[in-house]
Formats: C-alpha cells, sequence, structure tokens
C-alpha cells in the first residue's frame, strides 16, 4: 500500500522536464515532487540505448529509495530508451509514467488523418517511437519527422527566447521534411521553452503540442484511478531537486520556472 503523502519522482537529462514537473505542480498542487535533472550526462538524444538505461535505472534506486509513489520519465529520450526496462525494474514499488504515450493518443484523438510534424533528438526520431505508436491507433495521422540535435543543449545554455535561438529554429522548421503539416508535436522537453519562437516562425498557422499539460493530465487521471492522490488538498507540495552536475544556469532557470527558491543538492550517479 502506497502512503499517499509519498512524492511523485520526475527525472530528465537536464532543465527540460521542469517544463513537465511544473505542469504536474500546476494541476497537483498538493503533491510532493522530487526532481533529478541528469546534467552531467545531457543531452540524452546523443547518447546509446544502453547508457541512456544505465542512468535511468540509477536514478530510479535514488527515487525508491526516498519512496515515491510513482515515477515519471520526463524525457522523450529516456522514455524511447529505458521505460520498458525502468517499468520492470521498477515492478510494483511505483506507478511509471513516459512522456510519450499520453502524446500519441491526443495526436490520434485529435489530428486522425492529417499531416503532423514530429521534432526531437537523435534518438527520439532514429527509434520511430512516435511513428510506431501512432500506426498501432490505425486513424491515418501521417508523422513527418525531424531530428533537430542542437536545439535541446542551446536551451540548457540559457539560449532560448532570443535571436539566436529564433534562427536556429528557422533552419530547422524550413526543411521539407516538416512541409505541409498542420500540427508540430514537440518531442523533446526543453522544446516548450522555445515554443514562442516556434509558433512566430509559423505565424500561427500550425498548432503546437507541447506534451508537458498533456502528460500531467495523463498522470493525473491514472493516479486518480488507483487512489494514488494525495487527498488533503490544503497541503502544499514540498520540492526537491538533484542534479548529477551542479550548475549555476540550471539553478537559475529551477528558479525562474517555479517562481520561488529551490532546493538544489548534487547527487553524483557515479562517484
Amino acid at each position: 500500500m502506497h502512503d499517499l503523502e509519498a512524492p511523485i519522482g520526475i527525472f530528465d537529462s537536464g532543465i527540460g522536464g521542469l517544463t513537465v514537473a511544473k505542469a504536474v505542480s500546476d494541476l497537483l498542487p498538493a503533491e510532493n515532487l522530487l526532481y533529478f535533472g541528469d546534467t552531467a550526462h545531457m543531452p540524452y538524444g546523443e547518447k546509446s540505448s544502453s547508457a541512456i538505461q544505465a542512468y535511468s535505472i540509477k536514478i530510479c534506486n535514488l527515487f525508491l529509495n526516498r519512496k515515491v509513489k510513482a515515477i515519471l520519465i520526463a524525457c522523450n529520450s529516456a522514455s524511447t530508451a529505458a521505460f520498458d526496462l525502468v517499468k520492470e525494474y521498477v515492478g510494483s514499488k511505483a506507478q511509471v509514467f513516459n512522456v510519450i504515450d499520453p502524446m500519441v493518443a491526443y495526436v490520434a484523438q485529435n489530428y486522425p488523418q492529417q499531416k503532423v510534424g514530429l521534432i526531437g533528438t537523435k534518438q527520439t526520431v532514429g527509434s520511430n517511437v512516435y511513428q510506431k505508436k501512432l500506426d498501432a491507433t490505425n486513424t491515418g495521422v501521417q508523422l513527418q519527422a525531424l531530428a533537430t540535435p542542437l536545439l535541446a543543449p542551446m536551451i540548457e545554455e540559457g539560449f532560448f527566447q532570443n535571436n539566436i535561438s529564433a534562427s536556429v529554429v528557422a533552419n530547422y522548421l524550413e526543411s521539407e521534411s516538416l512541409a505541409g503539416i498542420t500540427s508540430l508535436i514537440l518531442g523533446c522537453t526543453h522544446y516548450p521553452l522555445i515554443k514562442t519562437e516556434i509558433e512566430k516562425f509559423y505565424n500561427n498557422s500550425v498548432t503546437v503540442l507541447d506534451s508537458s499539460q498533456t502528460v500531467a493530465l495523463a498522470m493525473k487521471e491514472q493516479l486518480d484511478a488507483l487512489n494514488l492522490l494525495q487527498t488533503n488538498q490544503q497541503h502544499e507540495g514540498a520540492y526537491h531537486f538533484y542534479v548529477s552536475d551542479y550548475t549555476r544556469s540550471f539553478e537559475a532557470s529551477t528558479r525562474i520556472f517555479f517562481g520561488k527558491e529551490v532546493v538544489l543538492e548534487h547527487y553524483p550517479l557515479w562517484d
């Protein structure tokens, strides 16, 4: 039996997953959150599947030691490479969620028979995971995917909402691979930070799909169905952040995201 006050563990390769953590905290303000940014190994999109799996299991060990009731893999690359392994490893100790399935379900329901774009890391796009899962829905969604490897490191370095990010974004989105799309999946949790630049490029002619709210909602529904939500709604959730490599930019970004001082603990995955 899980303790309802037990925290929810959320992890990503860096600051990207904070977009998901913020959406979860907005939707479930009474829940306690643990966040792990694996800044020592980011970006995951350039790593092998076996490396991502090793990092994911290490992070899950930390979460299980902290007695979490749920783990959310807030990273598309890790959701692609490690979700099945993490689910098997964690077993019945905690519920495990990823960021891909809720978005696939949302797109299948809302954009059948349409051309839908996807931008993401090499790992996510190369795996064809969105394509396979969308094909399985039999909704006729035509997926047009493009790997955009410079975006996550650029965002991690703090280059977003400026001329540099607008220029890099334009370079990618002008690709023939994305011609004729009606909507665009942001297939990396870093990308909501440049959603404004992407919408500006398309002049609002393409719907930009940010998975963070979709994922948070799907997680809330499933935890609710399992009676795992914090019942004391007066309780204000406590947040604790871990990073595998301390960076000043991560602390600054976290403060901006959550609008308050945060507890940031350096926790190396390997000594």
